[in-house]
């Protein structure tokens, strides 16, 4: 990692700017798995399975094999996914958010009313690391929203099994449709449906780069997505108040996840920094994801600034995913950040206490669509849907406001909509 110190505004842009994902280089290939799944159905998934996987199995995972594998996860792992649903339940559960009834003039009831997402399509990425965690991040809020569908897609092994922490993880939350399809495929499969798999109205979760392509493209025609998303990144914010060897971690944590993820260091002394890049190296030598900790930190970087303000604009510009304030007057810090996914405040907060346990929704956006995002909560699993009871007297108080602006906008039977009624009053 390289130290930058002081650099001028005008540099911003360029540190800020995440690395490219080159899309254009596997879009047709994502085309044509999306229209292959389109056209063919269970066929295509068969099919892309044994030919990309090299799997030749079920695609939907059954009962006695959920029941197996829930047998094979170690008690102490089986209540640690019981405690952190415990959490993320009582967080997410306190922010279902109330039905409004206003009355906004003599006989004008207007309502807005939270209405769950009917199907909802979960993915959870496989490959080196299983993330078991992110079943809880999305089948937990899910339920409570009250989304009547919630099936799961997860790519499986050479030999077609899943690991037994996703799909005990998922039977804990309620999911009992679980299919081993991963890649753009799987994202296919959930957006137009097969003889197998539903076709569901939203599909949520983090993936490589075919998954968030195949999201985005779907996401034009007749599916939504959770948010746009990259790779995993996390700032540290630090003044000298921390130990060294906590900034150290939070910056591998983040690093670990793969070669194009980012970690960046922020702060007000070029001796901490070098101190943190110490501990960066020692750390990193007992770490078993060496190559995508080394990947990540080719590109990732500390920047000092002398003065906090700028600190705080730095990282405003940059609206990282896991923003960590590690500094005096921490909340006072975050009081002044606007532009993050997550933000975790003082030295006893790492990143990996939301990952995981402490409540907050890891599923978070990335590449600075935190400026305009939100990261996963129960209101993404709901729509608003208003609604409006008008009364004789009410409809005669705002005839003339809605003819007047109806006849001025050229919209006639719009105003005779309203005077239908009126004459008849």
């Amino acid at each position: 990692m390289r130290i930058i110190v002081n650099p001028p505004r005008s540099e911003w842009d360029a540190l800020t700017r995440r690395q490219g994902v080159d899309y254009e280089g596997i879009r047709s290939r994502v085309e044509s798995i999306l229209s292959s799944v389109e056209s063919e159905g269970d066929a295509a998934l068969k099919r892309l399975m044994r030919d990309i996987d090299g799997v030749d199995a079920a695609l939907e995972v059954t009962e006695a094999e959920i029941d197996v594998a829930c047998q094979a996860v170690p008690e102490a792992v089986a209540e640690a996914i019981r405690a952190a649903k415990t959490n993320i339940e009582a967080f997410h559960r306190a922010q279902m958010p109330r039905e409004i009834r206003v009355e906004t003039a003599p006989g004008v009831l207007c309502i807005q009313r939270p209405v769950p997402i009917r199907r909802v399509g979960l993915y959870i990425p496989g490959g080196s690391a299983p993330l078991f965690s992110t079943v809880l991040m999305l089948a937990v809020p899910a339920a409570l929203a009250g989304c009547s569908e919630r099936i799961l897609c997860t790519p499986c092994g050479k030999d077609g099994s899943i690991a037994p922490e996703v799909l005990f993880a998922a039977r804990e939350c309620g999911i009992s449709r679980i299919f081993r399809l991963g890649g753009a495929q799987a994202v296919a499969a959930m957006a137009f449906g097969t003889e197998s798999v539903p076709k569901v109205d939203k599909i949520f979760g983090p993936g490589n780069p075919y998954v968030t392509l195949a999201k985005q493209m779907v996401s034009g025609r007749n599916t939504a997505i959770d948010m746009p998303a990259g790779p995993s990144e996390v700032m540290v914010l630090a003044d000298g108040s921390s130990p060294a060897a906590f900034a150290a971690a939070d910056l591998l944590s983040q690093a670990e996840h793969g070669k194009d993820s980012t970690a960046v260091l922020v702060c007000t002394e070029r001796s901490y920094a070098e101190k943190v890049l110490q501990e960066v190296d020692y750390q990193r030598s007992n770490l078993s994801r060496n190559a995508q900790v080394d990947g990540s930190l080719a590109h990732s970087y500390a920047v000092v600034f002398q003065d906090i303000r700028e600190m705080v604009d730095f990282a405003e510009a940059y609206a990282p995913e896991h923003l960590i304030i590690a500094m005096e007057n921490a909340f006072d810090i975050a009081g002044r950040i606007t532009a993050a996914g997550s933000v975790f405040v003082g030295p006893w907060s790492p990143e990996s206490a939301g990952d995981y346990a402490s409540g907050t929704n890891h599923t978070l956006p990335t590449s600075g669509w935190a400026r305009s995002c939100s990261g996963v909560n129960i209101d993404s699993f709901l729509r608003k849907m208003t609604l409006q009871e008008i009364t004789r007297e009410g409809l005669a108080s705002l005839a003339p406001t809605i003819v007047s602006m109806a006849q001025a906008e050229g919209l006639e039977a719009h105003a005779r909509a309203v005077t239908i009624r009126t004459t008849m009053l």
